[in-house]
C-alpha cells in the first residue's frame, strides 16, 4: 500500500529523555541537541582536519547508559516503512539528522546503514579516498554507522535500521534500491525524499 507521508520524526523512542541538571530541574534546552563529535568520530558528512580517519566507536560520544528499555525483538517478516518527505537536495540532510536521532534515542551505531540515490554521502567519499579495501573492511566489522551509494546494495550486509537518502531522480535504479533497501532493513526503513515518487515505487509492489 502507499506510504502515508509522516511528520519528519523517528518512531522509536527518538526524542529520547529531556536532558536535567544536577538538581532535577530541566535543562534549557526542548530536547537534547547532539554534541559535536570529536576529532575521533567527525560529524558524517563533515571530516575534521587532515587525513585522520574515524576512531573505532567506542569513543563516539553516545553514553551508553541511560538509554531507553531495549525495543522489542526485530524479527519481523517486513520492516517498519517511514518517510520523511524531502527534495532531492534536501534528502542527505534528511538522512543525517535521521541517523542523529536515531543515536540519541540509544540505536547502536552498527544497526544503521545510509544508502544513497544519487551521489555518494560525504563521508562515504571521504572514506573511500583511503581505499576501498579499508572502507569495505569498516562495513565487515559492522561496528558504526555506514553510509554506501544504492548501486553497491548486492555488496551490503542486513541491518536493523536502513535509511535511504533519494537524493537524485526516482529512475527504475533508484526503484530498484528502495527495493534492496526493504529486504536489507530488519526492523526499520526510513525513505528521505519526494513522497510522490516513493510511494509511486512501493504502490507497485515488491
Amino acid at each position: 500500500m502507499p506510504l502515508i507521508p509522516e511528520e519528519p520524526q523517528i518512531h522509536e523512542s527518538a526524542q529520547g529523555p529531556r536532558a536535567t541538571s544536577a538538581t532535577g530541574r530541566t535543562a534549557s534546552t526542548p530536547r537534547p541537541v547532539p554534541g559535536p563529535r570529536t576529532a575521533a568520530m567527525p560529524r558524517p558528512g563533515r571530516p575534521g582536519p587532515g587525513p585522520a580517519r574515524p576512531a573505532p566507536p567506542a569513543q563516539r560520544p553516545h553514553p551508553t547508559s541511560g538509554r531507553p528499555q531495549a525495543a522489542p525483538p526485530e524479527n519481523r517478516s517486513s520492516p517498519q516503512l517511514q518517510l520523511i518527505p524531502a527534495s532531492a537536495d534536501g534528502a542527505l540532510v534528511a538522512a543525517d539528522e535521521a541517523v542523529d536521532l536515531l543515536l540519541d534515542s540509544g540505536r547502536a551505531p552498527g544497526d544503521i546503514l545510509v544508502l544513497t540515490t544519487g551521489e555518494q554521502h560525504p563521508w562515504a567519499t571521504h572514506e573511500l579516498s583511503f581505499g576501498e579495501a579499508a572502507y569495505w573492511a569498516q562495513h565487515e566489522a559492522g561496528d558504526d554507522v555506514f553510509f554506501a551509494g544504492a548501486a553497491a546494495a548486492d555488496r551490503l550486509k542486513s541491518r536493523p535500521v536502513v535509511i535511504v537518502a533519494v537524493n537524485g531522480a526516482v529512475d527504475d535504479a533508484a526503484a530498484q534500491a528502495l527495493f534492496t533497501a526493504k529486504r536489507s532493513a530488519g526492523a526499520l526503513l526510513i525513505v528521505c525524499g519526494d513522497p510522490q515518487p516513493v510511494n509511486a515505487v512501493f504502490g507497485a509492489g515488491v
